[in-house]
């Protein structure tokens, strides 16, 4: 394997990686502080790369500067973040979050469902594509192989954004450290006032707009299409269930591992690509079934 040959994969394998954990990190946080395995968070994925095209596209029809389309991405994850995943937990999840796991699971289950047909009623099932974003940043010449500077820069600029801002969000702020009250001990944080229903609203738009973001930063690099939900739900889990869910900082180096192993593998045996990920996640649960990152807590009885 030639040195040019293994940059290829490491570049492959980081702006993958970003992308996959902006999806598994939104996950593992609704987890956290919720205790709900949001099934539907790959639907919320195609949904922002969905909008981020359309608003890239009808700008440009429009005669707008391109550079709108960074914003016009932004904006689509927002909207994707605040609309639709607040819909989703004031007017579903706060029935069942006394309900048994398998109730709350089916449910995000039928959530999911019903958000992969409203995607083919709203934009069909042609494949989707805007290039634009990844074009206007150009190319890098790195070790004499030229790569996008979207790719290479801006997609693992702003997973470290995200994995950063979040560490500070949580553990610097007096919101953060409320969301961490209720995931300790929620009947505790209650009965001193805090409105845990606010905090689970707050916490699952905040997952939804992550999810959102990582469709909208997809939408220049791959082509947009249903079931495209589907494949990153399960491999965000994947990743999620590798670091221990819950585990924020510990997704985002799984998700690294996870995506320079499937980039690796594309070069070396790409018969294997879709399998690696999920044999990193067999191999890792069969030796720690807590996950690599997570702590064994006392079970409540």
């Amino acid at each position: 394997m030639s040195l040019q040959t293994i940059m290829l994969a490491v570049f492959d394998g980081v702006a993958y990686a970003a992308l996959v954990f902006l999806v598994a990190v939104g996950m593992t946080l609704v987890f956290g502080v919720m205790r709900i395995l949001n099934v539907a968070h790959g639907s919320l994925y195609a949904l922002g790369a969905y909008l981020a095209a359309s608003l890239v596209l009808g700008l440009g029809a429009s005669g707008w500067s391109p550079w709108l389309a960074y914003p016009a991405m932004a904006a689509a994850a927002a909207i994707i973040g605040v609309v639709v995943g607040g819909a989703i937990e004031t007017l579903l999840l706060q029935r069942i979050y006394a309900k048994e796991e398998a109730l709350q699971l089916l449910v995000t289950f039928a959530v999911f469902m019903m958000l992969e047909n409203i995607q083919r009623l709203v934009w069909g099932v042609q494949p989707y594509f805007v290039g634009e974003p990844l074009q206007m940043l150009g190319n890098i010449e790195l070790g004499g192989i030229a790569y996008t500077r979207y790719q290479t820069l801006l997609l693992p600029a702003v997973a470290l954004i995200v994995l950063f801002g979040l560490r500070f969000f949580l553990r610097g702020t007096l919101t953060g450290q409320v969301i961490l009250a209720v995931t300790e001990d929620r009947e505790a944080a209650t009965s001193i006032g805090v409105n845990a229903r606010r905090v689970f609203l707050s916490t699952f738009i905040i997952g939804a707009t992550l999810a959102a973001l990582a469709g909208a930063l997809a939408a220049p690099t791959t082509s947009i299409q249903p079931g495209m939900g589907a494949d990153m739900i399960v491999l965000s889990f994947a990743v999620a269930a590798t670091a221990g869910l819950g585990n924020i900082e510990g997704s985002a180096l799984t998700a690294l591992l996870i995506g320079l192993a499937r980039s690796f593998a594309v070069y070396i045996a790409p018969e294997l690509e879709v399998l690696t990920p999920y044999l990193i996640m067999v191999i890792v649960l069969l030796v720690r079934p807590q996950g690599l990152f997570a702590r064994p807590e006392a079970r409540r009885i």
